[in-house]
């Protein structure tokens, strides 16, 4: 049996299986296949529940050993089954051999089990499908469906019912399948690339949200849980080329790519003399198709090799993977989250300094310093003070001493920070690495620390203290209490660390917000035990690099926070209502967050750090969106509007986030007064 081709499995399904065991052997061996889709019945069996027949409906399971069911069969359901039939007594035979054959194959232990095609109406196909999910949950469900044209014939649909099986209906009819089906994990999509694709590139769209799985190592099938299961290509699809072997058109080609960066399994549907080298002429086909695709990204959009390969070497082990954002006030960070950000960015730099380990933010932040030091500081001029707040093991104290000599001005740094651990190794800094003995560790709360007022107050404060939402990770009550003496309280407050005009860097930053269409997520979201009425995993923010995403709306910005605050009253809460045009229907899973951060801008040049799309820093992975969840999908229709409003709210011991959806029907308030996620002060 062949090797997945880069972790996608690659199949076959013929109408008909004469010899299972030989046909394993032919599809494996000489086709090179991982997998086959059989047919769980005779396909001549017509089972009447009235007269039951005495032969045996399907053939025995010791043609194979236990192994060989479980790693090598998909089964497929009789094709004459109709559950929404008009006619009482069809449907009623439909039901028994529905429940016959998901028996056998929970008997077999295959895998998973092909459903076919279902209708926009098709409540029954429901129920019965439901009860299936229920009684053999370790049994994963594929439902066929194509993407553009209906079933040769309304027959084939198991709904009764031809247009749900064409284009925008297709996927309607899915979502009503999902939603009385209560969203199972083990139900999931076998999207069939007919010979004829859509029109509107748009379509495409709705199944990238709809995101796949790999593999595990041992098991060519392993162990499914999102909703695309597989990609079917029938073999009417493909093309001849000049030397007799199949293809498929660039439109597909296109499709297929887009469609391989979330890793399905590949089925190929025809019958065993299909080419002359049977369908495993289309299998070697898809191989090469699969090892020319393109490493994927979030952004389909060029950027520099180096940076790429970084990024995505670091990123790819997080795509789609939820983790709870940091609680730097709160908690006292590891080493090794501190490493995460500091490794592999450059190794050693000049005079032995260790390096940040994220190409972009450390670039960055060293070019922010320099501009601010070029433009309010003098060669041989008094040394700058520059205070880092929150410096943990000292890149950004490096990062400031490499701007020092860039600019030929001198500096006189404190590295501000509450981690004891983090302070043993700043000192540990200071003592053997050369330039830093321009370097005070200060081991202490930013927001108590007294900074001596003669003679030494602050020109600088530079901080990475910003979230993957801008202020989630509690940059303004931090800075806040570096710029205000503790006993100030939400009062006007005098800027205690900096010198009147002091900067800060950042100077400011703003936080974005989208709809997002992603099952993958939500389903990660959902607890893996209990019930779905949890609330906490639903009132969760969660940091996420994105993979699996429908398409989104454009981000819109809520209110900007803009360092050193004014004289006055802070205030650190926030309300914000906005609202969304979406050209593609789909369903809503919850909203993702981004930032836009300026940390320096001169007047003719200025430096940024982002993750929103559209002024994306591409490369710098510190920073993944964040992914706030509803608890409860909803579907917008075609040409619709999303309405939701988002709060910040802040006490004097934590600070907590509360959304809702307002249209296009209203939500729970969710997580009120903070009741299962806050931010610790």
């Amino acid at each position: 049996m062949a090797r997945a081709a880069g972790n996608i499995e690659i199949g076959v399904s013929t109408p008909t299986v004469a010899d299972l065991k030989k046909h394993l052997a032919l599809a494996t061996d000489q086709w090179q296949a991982n997998f086959c889709v059989v047919p769980l019945a005779h396909p001549r069996y017509w089972r009447d529940h009235r007269r039951p027949r005495a032969e045996q409906f399907t053939r025995s399971d010791l043609v194979l050993d236990s192994n060989a069911w479980c790693r090598l069969v998909v089964g497929k359901l009789s094709p004459w089954i109709r559950l929404d039939s008009a006619d009482e007594a069809l449907r009623k035979q439909s039901e028994a051999a529905f429940k016959q054959e998901v028996a056998w194959a929970a008997h077999l232990n295959v895998p998973a089990v092909m459903l076919p095609p279902v209708g926009s109406d098709a409540v029954n196909y429901a129920h019965c499908v439901n009860q299936a999910l229920l009684s053999a949950p370790h049994i994963q469900f594929w439902v066929r469906v194509p993407i553009t044209h209906p079933p040769q014939s309304t027959a084939e649909a198991a709904g009764g019912d031809e247009d749900g099986s064409s284009g925008t209906g297709a996927w309607a009819s899915w979502n009503r399948l999902r939603c009385l089906c209560e969203h199972a994990p083990n139900l999931g999509v076998s999207l069939e690339l007919g010979a004829d694709l859509p029109d509107d590139e748009a379509e495409l769209e709705r199944w990238l949200g709809e995101p796949s799985t790999l593999g595990l190592p041992g098991s060519p099938l392993g162990i499914f849980r999102e909703p695309l299961r597989a990609v079917v290509t029938p073999a009417v699809a493909y093309l001849t080329n000049k030397r007799g072997y199949p293809t498929l058109s660039r439109r597909h080609q296109a499709a297929l790519a887009r469609l391989l960066q979330h890793k399905p399994r590949l089925l190929v549907s025809g019958r065993a003399d299909a080419h002359s080298e049977g369908l495993g002429a289309h299998v070697q086909y898809l191989r090469y198709l699969v090892s020319q695709r393109l490493a994927p990204s979030q952004q389909e959009r060029p950027q520099p090799r180096a940076a790429a390969g970084e990024s995505l070497r670091y990123e790819a082990p997080y795509y789609d993977f939820l983790q709870a954002p940091l609680q730097p006030l709160q908690d006292n960070l590891e080493s090794q989250t501190y490493e995460t950000f500091e490794k592999a960015g450059g190794g050693r730099g000049r005079q032995g300094a260790l390096r940040g380990g994220d190409p972009v933010k450390y670039e960055r932040y060293e070019r922010a310093v320099y501009l601010y030091l070029c433009q309010r500081h003098q060669p041989g001029g008094e040394p700058a003070v520059v205070m880092v707040v929150g410096a943990g093991r000292g890149p950004l104290v490096a990062a400031t001493l490499r701007a020092s000599a860039a600019s030929g001005r001198r500096v006189r740094a404190f590295a501000v920070e509450k981690n004891p651990n983090a302070v043993v190794t700043l000192r540990g800094r200071c003592a053997t690495e050369a330039g830093w003995d321009a370097v005070t560790v200060v081991p202490g709360d930013m927001r108590e620390w007294e900074a001596p007022r003669a003679p030494v107050l602050a020109d600088l404060l530079v901080s990475e203290l910003l979230g993957s939402w801008g202020d989630n990770e509690l940059s303004p009550e931090c800075l806040d209490g570096a710029q205000a003496p503790p006993q100030a309280g939400h009062e006007a407050r005098a800027q205690r660390y900096l010198k009147p005009g002091g900067a800060s860097i950042p100077t400011d930053y703003t936080s974005y917000v989208a709809p997002l269409s992603s099952s993958r997520l939500w389903n990660e979201a959902t607890p893996s035990q209990g019930t779905r009425d949890d609330l906490a995993h639903f009132e969760t923010q969660y940091v996420v690099k994105v993979h699996r995403m429908g398409v989104a709306p454009a981000p819109l910005a809520l209110a900007p926070t803009h360092d050193p605050r004014p004289s006055g009253a802070i205030d650190n809460s926030r309300v914000a209502q906005l609202s969304f045009d979406v050209p593609l229907g789909g369903e809503l899973h919850g909203f993702i967050g981004y930032f836009h951060s300026t940390l320096w801008d001169d007047g003719s040049e200025a430096v940024h750090i982002s993750t929103e799309p559209s002024t994306e820093s591409v490369g710098m992975f510190s920073w993944f969106p964040l992914f706030i969840p509803l608890r409860t999908p909803v579907l917008v229709p075609e040409g619709g509007r999303v309405e939701a409003a988002f709060w910040r709210n802040a006490s004097r011991h934590r600070v907590w986030y509360e959304w809702a959806l307002t249209e296009p029907q209203p939500s729970p308030i969710h997580n009120p007064n903070g009741r299962s996620y806050h931010i610790g002060l």
